[in-house]
């Protein structure tokens, strides 16, 4: 670079994963190279009525695709890996770096999605370096976490080193034997880095998270004493939480089933990279578990967060084609519910509960370790790279408000620390750091059919809260009804009689038509009526009437059936659908 010539300073845009929990998704640019690091998934809240998952706005991705570089997966969890099958039916990634099981797991997703041909796949190994351009190159560092091969990255700029920690839990006595490769870390602190994205999940509990082994003696406990079948749950992601319950059912004598898509899924990957060590007997069929005794089953499934899909939560409905809880079963809950989950999982418990099972939860039982690092974690992050600048990033606001603090505490200075929302464009230069503009940063939401408009969700929405009102009206060239107009009315708390709003509905289409049939039709040799005049102000007259007799404003869907020719105005017409959602101001004064 001359040195007469400006230098670029170095952006970080976070796309998902700030003040919230899910789609961890980032963006790295510098000139006219970008690199993406992880594009996850989130999933809905109550309020999202058909929605499956949820994505970032990939709109500046959409608009930049010409920059695009080359993707980093951190490892191999939903909310990191499962957004790029939906980005790469929108635009190409050239490659994606990974580990190995979470590029195993990502290229089942591409080939179901179909995308495979929109992007290569290489996997990488820990310690090795990847130049994905010019101005990027990535060195990958073990770390430890609730899944198996999870990577650090040290992203080696023109400006300097920039650390993503990805997910992470300081775990001294891994599962799997891959320790945290600390030393690494403190070289590149010792060197300089310019920049620390850290995982802030924990930032509010003091500590240090336990190790994933710590669970294996409670397990172990739970396992030995159950007496009849057992059934456990955990995140199917979990493969060292998996990996402690197939060691377990070997100990006590019980063979295993797995239920669940994602579950046998994981099983099936984990297995195959020798993440999960276990002989092919050890697994059952359902229907051999069936015909097993009680004693010696153990059936491991999904279901864990309650999800409405998922095994355990069909199980508690009683709708499982093949599972049925019987009185004596142990359900055993290996995972805490993530934030906005908790109802769904209660409300699984109390099911199975009712049923006759005993079911063993919460944090009492020791059954469950968090995969991220708390307050004596972060502050050993900070400690080994000895960061110039700081920016917290993987949860709630809370969460990266404490981060921020414990930065602080370990001497980062409180002007080379930046707290941001998603979207914010953060630019970094050798001296300092800053936000420096923003980009669409909302959200997109999926369902089985692909995705929801945002119009779709606002009437999705009002027809959960106040129901739908659809109103049916033929009308010929003279400004006649045909028939009198067809009114229902679906999911609509009431007071009025519904034969008299039906007829307060009728009555207002035929006092529009009678007394302003002239301001929508003109004769000037031929007849001619301005039919969308007509539809907007009847759709307007009946969204006042219904909001002012229901007091509430439910959908109304206005059905207004037009002649095609005035000489075939008795004959077959076309239909046209126009929807109202809920009125403006203007419009319901």
């Amino acid at each position: 670079m001359s040195q007469t010539k400006k230098q670029t300073n170095l952006k970080i845009i976070p796309l998902g994963g700030l003040h919230e929990i899910g789609k961890n998704t980032c963006v790295l640019e510098y000139n006219d190279e970008i690199i993406l690091i992880d594009a996850g998934i989130a999933f809905p809240t109550e309020e999202m009525h058909g929605v499956n998952i949820v994505l970032p706005d990939m709109t500046y991705l959409r608009e930049n695709r010409h920059k695009i570089k080359g993707m980093i997966a951190t490892h191999g969890h939903e909310d990191h890996i499962g957004g790029i099958p939906y980005h790469l039916k929108q635009f190409d990634i050239p490659k994606i770096y990974g580990p190995k099981l979470a590029i195993s797991l990502l290229r089942d997703k591409l080939d179901e999605a179909g995308v495979s041909n929109r992007t290569k796949l290489q996997t990488v190994s820990p310690r090795e370096m990847v130049r994905i351009s010019p101005s990027f190159l990535v060195e990958f560092i073990r770390n430890t976490h609730s899944i198996a091969d999870s990577f650090t990255l040290a992203i080696h700029t023109p400006l300097g080193v920039v650390i993503h920690t990805g997910d992470f839990k300081v775990d001294h006595t891994p599962v799997d034997g891959e320790f945290f490769d600390f030393q690494k870390l403190a070289e590149h602190g010792e060197k300089g880095v310019l920049c620390l994205l850290s995982d802030s999940t924990n930032a509010e509990v003091p500590g240090s998270t336990p190790s994933e082994s710590s669970v294996y003696p409670n397990l172990d406990r739970i396992i030995s004493q159950a007496e009849a079948r057992l059934m456990i749950t955990t995140f199917a992601s979990s493969v060292h939480r998996v990996n402690i319950i197939l060691q377990l059912a070997q100990k006590h004598k019980r063979k295993v089933a797995v239920v669940g898509r994602s579950m046998l899924n994981v099983i099936a990957h984990a297995r195959e990279l020798g993440y999960l060590k276990c002989p092919d007997d050890l697994f059952v069929s359902l229907k051999a578990a069936n015909n097993l005794p009680d004693e010696q089953v153990l059936i491991l499934t999904t279901g864990s967060q309650g999800e409405t899909l998922a095994a355990l939560t069909r199980i508690s409905r009683g709708s499982h084609r093949h599972i049925k809880v019987r009185p004596g079963d142990t359900i055993v809950f290996s995972a805490n519910p993530i934030p906005g989950n908790t109802i769904a999982v209660v409300n699984t418990i109390d099911r199975l509960m009712m049923q006759g099972a005993k079911v063993i939860y919460g944090r009492h039982h020791g059954i469950h370790v968090s995969g991220h690092g708390c307050q004596e974690d972060h502050k050993l992050m900070l400690a080994l790279t000895r960061p110039k600048f700081f920016v917290p990033v993987h949860g709630e606001h809370r969460m990266l408000v404490k981060h921020a603090e414990t930065a602080y505490k370990m001497g980062v200075p409180a002007e080379n620390i930046v707290i941001i929302n998603n979207g914010d464009i953060v630019e970094v230069s050798d001296d300092s750091i800053g936000v420096a503009g923003k980009v669409p940063s909302g959200i997109e939401l999926v369902d089985q059919a692909g995705v929801v408009h945002e119009h779709v969700m606002e009437d999705r929405q009002q027809l959960a809260q106040d129901g739908v009102v659809t109103v049916a009206a033929a009308i010929n060239w003279e400004g006649k009804l045909l028939t009198p107009p067809e009114v229902d009315l679906r999911g609509v708390v009431s007071k009025v009689e519904y034969s008299l709003i039906k007829q307060l509905i009728i009555r207002a289409i035929e006092n529009v038509l009678e007394n302003r049939w002239d301001e929508f039709a003109s004769s000037n040799g031929k007849t001619e009526v301005d039919w969308d005049y007509l539809q907007e102000e009847l759709e307007n007259t009946l969204q006042r009437l219904v909001k002012r007799e229901l007091r509430s404003y439910p959908l109304v869907i206005f059905l207004l059936q037009a002649p095609e020719q005035p000489s075939k105005s008795e004959q077959t017409s076309n239909r046209k659908v126009y929807r109202r959602r809920r009125p403006t101001a203007s419009t319901a004064s």
